[in-house]
Order: C-alpha cells, then structure tokens, then sequence
C-alpha cells in the first residue's frame, strides 16, 4: 500500500512538472523587432495609385487601398504579412 502511494505521489511530481507553462518556442524568438521606418514617400509621384516607400527601406506590396481601393495613405503605417509592408488609406 504504501509502495502505491509513493509511486502516486512520483508520478504526481513528475506530471505537474511536464504540464508547466511552456516557455517561448523557436517561432516566437524569431519575430523580428519592428523596423525603424523612416520617413514615407510615394515610390513614383505621378502615376494614380504609386506605391509607398518607407526611407531607404521596404516598398508597399500593394499599389492601392485594399478596403476602398483609393490611392495609399502615407500617414497609416503599414501592416506586414509575412515581413512584408501592406499599405492602408
């Protein structure tokens, strides 16, 4: 009886510690810091719907509003979907 009762508390232990809060896995680690964008600019001022460029980096994906289709908005700052720039109006 007694025996039963250790091996129940043993495995109690060992459960309680398996079942512990995970800690950040591999994914989470590699999320990369937001980016410093810098100042926003319209890649080619005279076409109707240019794309957006952020300072000397990354260029909007996208050359119109994805919601109302408009021309892009250079004061929302973009979303990025797979580390790369989304632009709103």
């Amino acid at each position: 009886m007694r025996s039963a009762a250790i091996l129940g508390t043993i495995l109690t232990v060992l459960g309680a510690a398996a079942c512990g809060s995970p800690g950040p896995t591999d994914r989470a680690r590699s999320v990369p810091a937001p980016l410093a964008l810098g100042a926003a600019s319209y890649d080619d001022p005279n076409a109707e719907k240019p794309r957006i460029r952020w300072g000397d980096g990354p260029t909007s994906l996208n050359d119109r509003c994805i919601v109302r289709k408009n021309k892009l908005n250079l004061r929302m700052p973009p979303i990025f979907v797979n580390g790369q720039p989304i632009g709103f109006c």
